[in-house]
């Protein structure tokens, strides 16, 4: 496993192919599709980040998208939407965002589909209601 230490500052893209622990501050994008991702306790991200798993300890500002799970460990902050088709949130952690399990979510680029509408009469169409 890889780590960026806590006096590292990282500013860009960051990709990989091996597990990665960042304890220092890293700002603009972390892809590893294929790995793990774990913040540590002094690891500050401001960043949009894709992984295979991801946990978090540290503090994360930005979207987080796993495509096995995330995990937001009890002093874990987390400010963005996080896609996974697992979720593990200890007490005390914090999350402010909008989480999405489903099971494409993850892992895909094919967009979601809408929900179904219920289909309106044409214009002019004669509407009957039974009783």
């Amino acid at each position: 496993m890889a780590t960026i230490g806590q006096s590292i500052i990282l500013k860009g893209e960051l990709s990989g192919d091996e597990d990665l622990e960042i304890e220092g501050q890293v700002d603009g994008t972390v892809n590893l599709h294929n790995h793990q991702l774990t913040v540590g306790a002094n690891g500050r991200l401001k960043a949009e980040i894709t992984a295979k798993s991801i946990i978090v300890v540290g503090q994360v500002v930005g979207n987080l998208t796993a495509t096995e799970r995330i995990e937001i460990q009890a002093t874990g902050v987390v400010e963005g939407d996080l896609r996974a088709p697992r979720l593990n949130v200890q007490e005390g952690a914090v999350l402010n965002g909008s989480i999405d399990m489903s099971a494409q979510s993850a892992g895909t680029s094919e967009p979601k589909k809408p929900a179904a509408q219920p289909q309106q009469p044409a214009p002019g169409a004669e509407v009957r209601k039974t009783a």
